[in-house]
């Protein structure tokens, strides 16, 4: 018998069956990821014309919360007391201390010998003392006078009361045919006489009296002028020794010892170390919003120490305004030291519940009235209108939403496209 080839055959079984989907699944899947990748560039490419590297600007969300408007500057530490101390007149000077010495209040510090000041103090006491001799003697003189007039005014009194009585006499002989009518007229011409006589000494009692005083008044006038003379001669000598103002620490001394000066030379100064303030330089911008007593913060040690803004510069030098800031009352930072440098915060105000984004260059660039906001991929600039701004962050008044992110550096390069991508 001729066999057949039913010893070779063999029944297939039903799990070779999805070898045949196994085949189309690799084409179909990378066929997906080529579809996947096709459409990534197209939104890429419908995302805008250009596309540009993310790590290469930088963004940031708009949140909403209190703005609060502060600058931070460097400060220097500067006494709020320090005077120079100059050379009232021309002279030799002494020096009783070096620099760096401490010293207490009227402490002597330094001795200006000037013989010409001192030689015109004694002249012009002398000639104080002979003014006040004229004043006396005029006072003298005027009570002479006064006591004079006194005198003829009593005797032309008498003088009057005699003529009176010898008139009352002639009266009675003349009824009783004594006397003649000649011996009466000439009684009553003397009664008349001798009241021109007592009215004459009266006016002339009150001129004497009032020219000596006048002449006394002039003279002490005078001697009270020269006094006034003296004393400020006085106040000078005294001044050529220079004395402490204050309980302090002596700063520079621009004079060698025994140097000869001229009027008005800085000889020293005088550091008080009790009260120091801190001199700031803020940029032109905040000048306008700074002023006389805004809070401030200074860092010393790393603590905190409240102060006021005692001073503003009225110029601004090289885009700068300088402003002085002094400490509260009782809460100056121990051991400061002139010159010290410490990190100073403004406190200018603070605005409630505000969007508010990081302060970026995107502020400057065109007037801060456009920002590229983050869609996506995409980046789209739009109008957008900015209000105050702090240090480190800046107020969003319209054109953008709480929860929106824009690109807050780097925008620069992205030229004066609406529309870009970034990768």
């Amino acid at each position: 018998m001729i066999p057949d080839t039913s010893a070779q055959d063999r029944p297939l079984s039903d799990a070779a069956a999805p070898a045949r989907w196994r085949r189309w699944a690799w084409p179909a899947a990378g066929a997906v990821l080529l579809l996947g990748a096709i459409g990534w560039v197209a939104s890429g490419w419908s995302a805008g014309a250009r596309s540009y590297d993310g790590s290469r600007v930088r963004i940031a969300q708009v949140t909403r919360g209190d703005l609060v408007r502060d600058l931070s500057a460097d400060g220097k530490v500067i006494t709020a007391n320090s005077p120079t101390l100059y050379a009232i007149a021309g002279g030799t000077v002494a020096l009783k201390v070096v620099a760096g010495d401490v010293v207490k209040q009227g402490q002597e510090l330094a001795v200006i010998d000037s013989p010409e000041l001192r030689s015109k103090l004694v002249q012009e006491e002398s000639t104080l003392a002979s003014m006040e001799a004229e004043a006396s003697r005029a006072q003298l003189d005027a009570r002479i006078a006064t006591l004079n007039a006194r005198k003829a005014l009593d005797q032309a009194e008498v003088a009057h009361t005699a003529a009176r009585r010898d008139l009352e006499r002639y009266e009675r002989a003349y009824a009783g045919g004594a006397v003649s009518n000649n011996d009466l007229a000439r009684a009553q011409d003397e009664v008349k006489k001798a009241d021109i006589g007592l009215q004459t000494a009266r006016s002339d009692a009150g001129l004497q009296g009032q020219g000596a005083m006048l002449d006394a008044r002039n003279k002490r006038l005078l001697a009270d002028r020269q006094k006034a003379v003296v004393a400020e001669l006085q106040r000078q000598v005294a001044a050529l020794t220079l004395r402490a103002p204050f309980d302090g620490q002596v700063g520079q001394v621009q004079i060698a010892q025994g140097t000869n000066v001229v009027t008005n030379a800085p000889i020293l100064s005088v550091v008080d170390l009790s009260e120091f303030e801190v001199e700031i330089r803020v940029p032109e911008s905040f000048a306008r919003d700074l002023g006389i007593g805004v809070p401030a913060q200074v860092t010393s040690q790393g603590k905190q120490f409240p102060a006021k803004v005692s001073a503003v510069s009225p110029e601004v030098v090289n885009g700068e305004v300088t402003a002085r800031l002094r400490f509260d009352d009782g809460q100056q930072p121990p051991g400061l030291r002139q010159n010290q440098r410490l990190s100073t915060r403004i406190v200018l105000d603070t605005k409630k519940n505000v969007l508010m984004v990081e302060r970026g260059p995107f502020v400057e660039q065109d007037g801060g009235r456009f920002a590229w906001v983050v869609v996506g991929r995409s980046a789209e600039r739009r109008p957008v209108q900015t209000g105050v701004s702090s240090l480190g962050y800046v107020e969003i008044v319209s054109g953008a939403n709480e929860g929106d992110r824009i690109v807050i550096s780097g925008s620069d390069q992205f030229g004066d496209a609406e529309r870009v991508a970034i990768n």
